[in-house]
């Protein structure tokens, strides 16, 4: 993950702390004045894989007989791709599966991928069993071995001939915009050597950050020993303790851009306000780029705005969230406010077309010792059209155009059309301490 660290892409530079001063009048007695600090964390413990699912046949057992076909639909932006697993039924412990990291979907131009896709599709053996002739008799489920997963090409390692895959499965690719694509496979084994049904299946796609995918091998790694529940597919089409595995990585991820921290008095939250369009004042560049600098300058010399800062996480600066043993990003700020300061702040949900996290309402008291996460939620810009978080090919951090539109600021509800979040809390956290 550090690689991911190092290329991450946020175009916008850091600015320094800017300070606003009041003008001082004579005879007035100073407001004692107090120092605080100000520490966000990104606190989400994040997930590689953006989607799963599983799949299955109609009838009873759910196979997918030759002649048959099933789909699934999924979201993807450029960079990542869809893999699946699905058993050889009329095996030991052979089972199909595109070659890591799966499926391409976009081409070198950037522009999704349609049509036949079969040559992508590979017959794997598992390893775990010593392979019978195909078919009909094979002897469930035969004697054991302990071999890593590898390819057959033509023939096992028992000398069993077998067509190229995709004789035996037919695998096409619909897009149908917005970054929505439909995988359709047809079982076209019937009447050739290799007939076979095909098992009920899991599919997945990783996230895909700095320019790499953060699970290029989520269902298994060819050369290793197979793991985390593909056997009993490959064995016997249970396709059930694979998928536990896959949805217990499928969920969460995305980085949190640099915080703006705002320290103002007698005014509303100067950032936003709830039912109203963008002010075209720089919170549109934060929210789908990740740029508060805009806003930053914007706020400078506002009535009642004391204190303006960006807080970029050192070396990554974005905040990225806690990856396996890796704590999450954490930036903090030392503030000076006085009774009545009020205290805001805003960052993007890096992996989305216009979302960000920001203070409710009026912001906090400045002047409190406190755990303040509570006030913080997740709103929508409505300067850009939404898609899946972390799978939309309009998404800047994608590498995305994003497409606009025009919507009032509102709350992201959750569940959402695209996924159900972790409670905010869980996502980011947000503590001022008195010093």
């Amino acid at each position: 993950m550090n690689s991911s660290k190092n290329n991450w892409l946020w175009l916008f530079a850091a600015i320094l702390p800017l300070t606003f001063t009041a003008c001082k009048k004579d005879a007035v007695t100073p407001v004692p004045s107090n120092k605080t600090t100000i520490t966000v964390e990104n606190v989400l413990n994040s997930s590689s894989l953006v989607e799963s699912g599983t799949f299955q046949g109609t009838g009873t057992p759910p196979v997918i007989l030759p002649g048959q076909a099933v789909s699934f639909r999924f979201s993807a932006s450029v960079g990542q791709a869809v893999t699946f697993a699905s058993m050889y039924g009329w095996s030991n412990d052979l089972f199909f599966a595109p070659a890591n990291p799966g499926i391409q979907l976009y081409d070198q131009n950037k522009k999704p991928v349609e049509g036949d896709v079969s040559a992508q599709i590979k017959l794997w053996d598992n390893g775990t069993r010593i392979n019978q002739k195909p078919g009909m008799a094979v002897n469930h489920p035969g004697i054991a071995e302990n071999n890593p997963v590898t390819e057959v090409n033509g023939k096992d390692a028992q000398g069993n001939t077998y067509l190229p895959a995709s004789s035996l499965v037919k695998a096409t690719l619909k897009y149908e915009g917005d970054s929505y694509f439909t995988l359709t496979l047809l079982n076209i084994s019937g009447g050739t050597a290799n007939e076979t049904p095909l098992s009920p299946g899991v599919w997945a796609i990783s996230y895909i950050a700095g320019g790499k995918l953060l699970n290029s091998a989520p269902v298994f790694t060819a050369g290793q020993p197979t793991a985390n529940g593909l056997t009993q597919l490959a064995e016997a089409g249970n396709n059930a303790p694979l998928y536990t595995y896959i949805k217990s990585n499928t969920g969460i991820f995305t980085p949190l851009s640099p915080i703006l921290v705002v320290v103002y008095n007698g005014i509303t939250n100067p950032i936003y306000k709830i039912g109203e369009k963008d002010r075209g004042e720089g919170l549109k560049e934060l929210a789908q780029q990740g740029n508060a600098a805009i806003l930053a300058a914007a706020l400078k010399g506002r009535t009642g705005v004391k204190n303006v800062y960006i807080l970029p996480a050192p070396g990554s600066t974005v905040l990225l969230p806690v990856i396996g043993n890796q704590p999450g990003g954490s930036v903090s700020q030392e503030l000076t406010v006085n009774k009545g300061d009020r205290i805001a702040i805003a960052t993007m949900y890096g992996f989305s077309n216009d979302w960000f996290f920001a203070s409710a309402e009026n912001g906090s008291d400045a002047t409190q010792t406190a755990d303040i996460s509570g006030s913080i939620q997740l709103f929508d810009n409505g300067t850009a059209v939404d898609q899946f978080p972390g799978a939309g090919n309009t998404q800047f951090n994608l590498g995305g155009a994003t497409a606009a539109t025009s919507n009032i600021i509102g709350e992201v509800p959750n569940p959402n059309p695209f996924t159900t979040l972790p409670s905010i809390s869980n996502i980011i956290k947000v503590k001022i301490n008195v010093n």
